[in-house]
C-alpha cells in the first residue's frame, strides 16, 4: 500500500525568499505547494500569507511554512484564518512546543534572525513533532472566539 505524500505550502515576503527557496530544496520529500513571493524584490507579505492560510484552512496543505524578516507580519495575518494557529519560532525547542502543546499548523521563521541551517533544523522539528492533545485540547478548543 503506498502512503500518501505530505503537501506543505509555503510563502515568503523579499526577506524570505532565499530561505523559503532553501528549504523547498530540503523538502524534496514533500509536496511543496509555492505561493510565492519568486524573487527579492519588495512586497507586501499578506499578498503571501493569506494564500498559504488559505490552503492550510481548506485542508489542500497539512501544514504550512512562512517567512519574512521578523515573522510578526506572517503570524498576524496568517492569524486571521479560522482553524490556523501560526506559531513564530526561533529555534528547535520552540518549535517543538509549538506543535506539542498548541498544535500549531503553521510554522513563521525570522529570516533576518535565524540562519538557513537553523530554519531547516526548526522546520524539521516542526514538521516532525505531533500535538499531544491531553490537557492541551482543552485549551486549544478556547482560541475561537466562541465560547462567548
Amino acid at each position: 500500500m503506498e502512503s500518501k505524500k505530505r503537501i506543505i505550502a509555503i510563502g515568503a515576503d523579499h526577506a524570505g525568499y532565499e530561505y523559503k527557496e532553501i528549504l523547498k530544496d530540503a523538502l524534496s520529500e514533500i509536496e511543496v505547494k509555492d505561493f510565492g513571493t519568486n524573487s527579492s524584490d519588495s512586497v507586501d507579505y499578506p499578498d503571501y500569507a493569506h494564500p498559504v492560510a488559505d490552503a492550510v484552512e481548506k485542508g489542500e496543505a497539512e501544514l504550512g511554512i512562512l517567512f519574512c524578516g521578523s515573522a510578526n507580519g506572517v503570524a498576524i495575518t496568517a492569524n486571521k484564518h479560522q482553524g490556523i494557529r501560526a506559531a513564530i519560532c526561533w529555534n528547535e525547542e520552540i518549535a517543538e512546543l509549538a506543535r506539542k502543546h498548541n498544535d500549531a499548523n503553521i510554522l513563521c521563521i525570522p529570516a533576518r534572525f535565524v540562519s538557513s541551517e537553523q530554519a531547516k533544523a526548526i522546520t524539521q522539528k516542526f514538521m516532525s513533532t505531533e500535538f499531544e492533545g491531553g490537557r492541551h485540547e482543552n485549551r486549544i478548543n478556547k482560541i475561537t472566539n466562541n465560547h462567548i
